[in-house]
């Protein structure tokens, strides 16, 4: 569809106010198709969320895939819903560019041929990691990380080595974590 052939239809900013979920919205919103479901294969670089919570970070890896041209998302069927208001805001429009899809993840993991890859503090160095071809990368839940169920079907395990001295950074937000991996992952 052409820009131009989008119907625009201008409203108060009172109305504005009462149709947004935002507090002070900004000067527009847009009206959007729910895509129907479609049939999905496998694309070289997939990102796997396992069980994410926070609208936020879905909404913020959703962008991050956008950024690096992955196309596909996979998401274990407790994931957040890819519609929540607050996912769709933090995309900033990605989430017409990349493909989300929800389904049993331990089925899913244990007929893929790409590569399970997770993160794991005894993991190998993502700065020396060696990059297959096809790679599922896996991210799990904020407070409990990956399933057991899925990290048994894990065939690598990779990890942001820490520079700093400090003790009490126990671990990075999953978001930040993704951003850091994948820039890595693209700069080989």
């Amino acid at each position: 569809m052409d820009r131009t052939d989008i119907p625009v239809t201008h409203i108060s900013e009172n109305e504005l106010k009462k149709i947004s979920f935002l507090k002070t919205p900004k000067d527009s919103v847009a009206v959007c198709y729910l895509a129907e479901e479609e049939k999905w294969e496998d694309k070289n670089i997939q990102l796997v969320l396992d069980g994410l919570q926070d609208p936020g970070n879905l909404g913020t890896i959703i962008r991050l895939a956008d950024w690096f041209g992955i196309e596909q998302i996979i998401c274990s069927e407790d994931t957040v819903d890819v519609y929540n208001p607050k996912v769709i805001q933090a995309t900033m429009g990605s989430f017409t560019r990349v493909n989300v899809v929800y389904t049993d993840l331990v089925e899913y993991l244990s007929k893929t041929d790409n590569v399970n890859i997770g993160t794991d503090m005894e993991g190998e160095n993502i700065y020396t990691f060696e990059k297959p071809e096809k790679i599922n990368l896996i991210l799990g839940n904020e407070g409990n990380g990956m399933r057991p169920e899925t990290e048994k079907l894990l065939q690598k395990s990779i990890s942001i080595p820490r520079f700093g001295k400090s003790q009490s950074t126990e671990s990075l937000n999953v978001s930040m974590a993704a951003g850091i991996i994948l820039g890595q992952l693209f700069s080989k």
